[in-house]
């Protein structure tokens, strides 16, 4: 049997695995950072199988042409971080081990309740938050607004765990420029896509007019809503006010989510610390692990300061076997999961691996590449920032006229990205067609910022010329 031989070889499974990972690692500088491929489904179950070396022969004929470095120092797509050594160390055992995180037996729980209270430090949280981990800024968005869900509840004298909804109505969720993970997370909890409030930003920001959510609070005469603040919108890393929002908590009834995904590593840094001013007054947060932690996918944190309605939303009711809840804390009965991989493992080897200095050195260095880059693009003719470089996100487009720059955009991105030097994303923002990159990637250095530069250069010469002539 297949999987006797190859328990009897597992440390040469082990070696080709490793060989093949430092391969792709050493590598990273010179696979494309993304690239559209098309890839046919050919295997088909075997009655058998070909064990774990043939497997891996299998996987890297059909595979291996098509692996990417989005972990990579110029894949600047979306908010990507890549794997620092340690995090990749950590990531490794997690497997070896296969622990349950939620088995307060094992080492598992332990090491968990550990590194929440490392990255407690490194934000600057106080103790009074509860975090545990959970897959991704989606379900920590999701925690977040469901604790809300449940305090709304409160409110108006209905236990949501326990009642369901039918008794609920006008259940507003107030933000400026949230992102896509909140109203989905409002379609999953019942709550519904279109019962977001947008206010108004500040001209020109994405930062809440603090005036305009004012008078919304205001017209609702009392009656308690969500509010999700941003802390680093994607396009431009933008802010709200959050010591004025705390403010506005004194005076009128609402919970406080903070959807700080990668935003909440400005706490890394001296110079942009401020940015955060007042969340920790915040009901709960969000921060993203698989960003500018730089470990891998999936991992995120929920930090609440109200665990006892963690409990009423998501303990295992019913669950003789896994004890009282009120008497015996377990973040089963904080979080939507029951078991959970390790995630915090690689996180608790890459902060102990570099610690404080680390991150503050990884956040302040993405920030002077991304000023690098919309520097060079501000003295370009053809491209045109359509926000300053706050922090790590440079948002821009090109400098065509408005019937023409959708169509431009599309087909700068498009052939900039088959290059494969680097991967940026489209966006829209103030209503114009742009492009964003993201620099949140521990390898980036100042010649994959010049690297990306002149390889944007010579594709807008071609696209604006072939536009010309088109």
């Amino acid at each position: 049997m297949k999987l006797q031989e190859d328990l009897k070889h597992t440390d040469r499974l082990l070696q080709l695995t490793k060989e093949f990972s430092s391969k792709f690692l050493s590598s990273l500088d010179r696979l494309a950072a993304d690239k559209t491929v098309d890839i046919p489904v050919k295997q088909s179950m075997p009655a058998e199988g070909v064990g774990g070396v043939a497997a891996l022969e299998l996987f890297r004929q059909q595979y291996g042409n098509a692996i990417t470095a989005a972990a990579g120092p110029r894949y600047w797509g979306f908010v990507t971080g890549g794997v620092t050594p340690a995090a990749l160390m950590g990531d490794w055992l997690a497997a070896t081990m296969d622990l349950n995180s939620s088995d307060k037996g094992s080492a598992a729980f332990a090491i968990e309740t550990e590194t929440i209270a490392l990255l407690k430090q490194l934000f600057g949280l106080p103790d009074a938050f509860l975090g545990c981990f959970v897959t991704g800024a989606t379900m920590a968005n999701f925690t977040g607004l469901a604790l809300g869900r449940q305090w709304l509840g409160q409110q108006r004298g209905i236990d949501i765990g326990k009642q369901g909804m039918a008794g609920l109505q006008d259940l507003q969720v107030v933000s400026c420029v949230p992102h896509s993970s909140v109203t989905k997370s409002m379609a999953m909890l019942g709550l519904g896509r279109d019962n977001v409030v947008k206010i108004p930003a500040l001209p020109g920001r994405e930062s809440v007019d603090i005036d305009a959510l004012r008078t919304y609070l205001e017209s609702r005469k009392g009656q308690p809503v969500i509010y999700v603040a941003s802390a680093g919108t994607v396009n431009t890393v933008d802010f709200d006010d959050i010591a004025a929002i705390v403010e506005l908590k004194k005076q009128y009834p609402f919970w406080l989510h903070v959807d700080a995904a990668f935003g909440g590593f400005a706490a890394c840094s001296d110079h942009y610390r401020h940015l955060l001013n007042g969340w920790e007054q915040a009901d709960s947060i969000t921060i993203d692990a698989h960003k500018w932690l730089n470990v891998p996918y999936d991992a995120a944190m929920i930090f609440s300061r109200h665990p006892g309605l963690q409990v009423e939303v998501f303990q295992n009711a019913g669950a003789a076997y896994l004890g009282d809840p009120a008497e015996n804390f377990n973040f089963i009965n904080h979080i939507p999961e029951n078991s959970r991989r390790l995630r915090a493992l690689p996180a608790w080897f890459s902060l102990m691996a570099y610690g404080k200095d680390g991150y503050r050195h990884i956040v302040e260095e993405n920030v002077a590449l991304a000023q690098q880059l919309g520097d060079l693009l501000e003295k370009h003719p053809a491209f045109r920032l359509l926000a300053p470089v706050r922090m790590c996100v440079v948002c821009f487009t090109l400098n065509v006229q408005a019937d023409e720059q959708e169509e431009v955009v599309n087909r700068f991105l498009q052939a900039l990205n088959a290059t494969g030097v680097v991967c940026m994303t489209r966006t829209v923002y103030a209503g114009q067609p742009g492009i964003r990159a993201a620099l949140v990637n521990w390898r980036t250095t100042a010649n994959d910022v010049q690297l990306a530069y002149q390889t944007m250069k010579e594709v807008v010469a071609t696209v604006l010329n072939l536009h010309k002539y088109a």
